[in-house]
């Protein structure tokens, strides 16, 4: 009888364990989110290719259009990865909002585009009106903070034209309506090549690719051309399950690199989701962006370099004050 009672006990002992536990059973829907950017390719590229199905049951892309919109998805709970700068992800973070930095992937999005050839500093565009999307978000706080350390007052020395997104600062810059504008990619190749097609080419300006803000950043601060401008951040339902994260983290990493290493096809599956978009701007604006895969604990030096220089101006740029050890997501 003990023997029966023994062999039995094994018996659900075994069964117990071979049940999925809540962190490795599928979820019904996984939501997966980002802006009309580069942060965004390896995003579109995972849903494509189902690199999630043995996690998820759906897996969908949203995109967000702005900061606000940004800022509601991170606080709905509906979202699990969303793409976000560096800054708005450390600023939430500081007012409460419970989320995890993955990684920074993007270090090189950001050039001053102009009508005028051999503008070589941002202290060239002085008195110049530029054409700057998102005011008080990542392009804007770059310019702010390399004028600024030239010894520049971005709002008294430039005039400054805010647009809500670099899609429509590069329209401007297209239509004439402006010389110079502060674009991200793709909205930059985006530019590049309207201008050298019909029939747009009969109106719109030759644009010159100008000041690389990455180089300035370098140049300025004396450290390396790159700036740790955007990531991915875990929340909502995704913070409670470190499986989920484990493969969004492995997926991401083989999705960039796989983008890097197919940037025509990449293009073709990104201009499916967002329609102002076209392949050939996305192929482009690959080939001259700074991407690579960081986890967010290796990155850490770089952002609280950045993440110090916003507060000596604008302490609220990041929640003021650094965040804790806790922001960076550490593996299990």
């Amino acid at each position: 009888m003990k023997n029966t009672v023994h062999i039995l006990a094994i018996a659900l002992l075994a069964m117990l364990a071979a049940q999925p536990t809540l962190a490795e059973s599928k979820v019904d829907k996984l939501v997966l989110s980002g802006p009309f950017a580069a942060v965004s390719n390896p995003l579109i590229h995972m849903v494509e290719s189902g690199a999630l199905s043995d996690v998820a049951e759906d897996v969908a892309f949203i995109s967000w259009k702005n900061p606000d919109q940004l800022r509601v998805m991170a606080l709905d709970g509906n979202t699990h990865f969303l793409a976000m700068p560096s800054n708005v992800a450390a600023n939430l973070y500081n007012r409460g909002v419970k989320l995890k930095l993955l990684n920074i992937s993007v270090w090189g999005v950001l050039w001053m585009v102009s009508r005028e050839d051999g503008l070589e500093t941002l202290a060239d565009f002085k008195g110049k009106e530029v054409a700057m999307p998102f005011r008080a978000d990542m392009p804007d706080i770059v310019f702010s903070q390399l004028a600024r350390k030239q010894g520049l007052d971005p709002k008294k020395d430039f005039n400054l034209r805010y647009v809500s997104n670099p899609l429509d600062a590069m329209q401007l810059l297209v239509t004439r309506r402006v010389d110079h504008a502060l674009l991200a990619e793709p909205a930059i190749s985006m530019a590049l090549r309207k201008t050298q097609s019909f029939p747009l080419r009969v109106i719109a300006p030759d644009l010159y690719r100008s000041v690389d803000l990455q180089q300035e950043w370098g140049r300025v601060f004396q450290r390396a051309t790159s700036i740790p401008q955007a990531g991915m951040v875990a929340l909502g339902g995704a913070l409670d399950n470190p499986a989920l994260i484990k493969r969004f983290r492995e997926e991401y990493a083989k999705s960039l690199q796989w983008v890097l290493d197919n940037p025509d096809a990449a293009g073709e599956l990104v201009a499916k989701h967002i329609d102002m978009l076209t392949p050939e701007a996305v192929a482009d604006s690959i080939a001259v962006s700074q991407f690579r895969h960081v986890p967010a604990q290796e990155a850490r030096d770089e952002l609280q370099f950045f993440f110090e220089q916003l507060m000596q101006d604008t302490p609220a740029l990041v929640g003021g004050k650094l965040p804790d050890d806790n922001f960076y997501y550490h593996t299990p």
